[in-house]
């Protein structure tokens, strides 16, 4: 199966070049695209340029920051338009180690699962270098998220993932319109409301150590709000039943 590691970025120079050489290193047949928002700091040419010398890196750019929910969905579309069976999605900062993705694609390849989550909440994953008020927001945000929406899933908002094209290209992605992390929340729901099966996968999730990072006050309050919203809609969602 042809996995395509999808890297929304965004001044992300200082570690482009570091993340693609792991990925390589990791996964070697898999291809990537950097969806770039207009960065700043010449990510979008550095990307352009090792597009140039490598053959599995592909880029995207576009006009200006439009969030990462829509980075991904670009890049899904451009995907399933290539013809790729696997869409992985992965931040370009460091934090998710590609070391982790072959154990991943197997899991997903193997038929365990219809969307294997890199997991930071499970038995085996940690954090590293990140403060406590930082820990304790994410396991709180995961924790609402569970019990508003009725999930099993440790890691709801969890960015580091393996999806199958064809379950991507059977959702309607067009009435997507989350912006921040609570993107990952929305593509949960509708994997499980079509009957798929999620599965977490132990990582060692680390704080980025070049750039900033990207998370600000209104993606909390947008992800707040919004699994809210869907926990109170959720009980007259109809749901296909699980696969087996």
């Amino acid at each position: 199966m042809t996995a395509l590691v999808i890297l929304p970025t965004f001044n992300e120079a200082g570690n482009l070049d570091w993340i693609l050489d792991r990925l390589a290193a990791s996964v070697p047949a898999a291809h990537v695209l950097v969806v770039d928002d207009a960065s700043s700091d010449g990510t979008g040419d550095l990307a352009d340029r090792r597009a140039a010398d490598d053959p599995r890196v592909h880029v995207i750019h576009r006009a200006g920051k439009l969030g990462l929910g829509s980075a991904y969905i670009a890049g899904f579309g451009w995907g399933i338009e290539h013809g790729f069976d696997t869409l992985v999605e992965m931040d370009a900062d460091g934090s998710h180690p590609p070391e982790s993705l072959p154990a991943m694609l197997a899991l997903h390849e193997g038929g365990r699962a219809d969307l294997v989550i890199g997991s930071r909440w499970v038995p085996g994953g940690s954090v590293v270098n990140w403060p406590r008020s930082r820990q304790l927001l994410s396991r709180a945000g995961n924790a609402y998220a569970r019990f508003m929406l009725r999930l099993a899933v440790k890691d709801v908002t969890a960015g580091f993932r393996v999806y199958s094209a064809s379950d991507i290209a059977a959702m309607d992605l067009d009435g997507v319109d989350s912006k921040g992390y609570c993107f990952q929340v929305d593509m949960t729901l509708r994997l499980l409301d079509a009957g798929g099966r999620v599965v977490e996968h132990p990582i060692e999730f680390r704080e980025r150590e070049r750039g900033e990072s990207k998370m600000s006050r209104a993606i909390v309050v947008e992800a707040m709000m919004r699994v809210t919203l869907w926990g109170v809609q959720r009980p007259f969602r109809r749901a296909a039943p699980p696969r087996s």
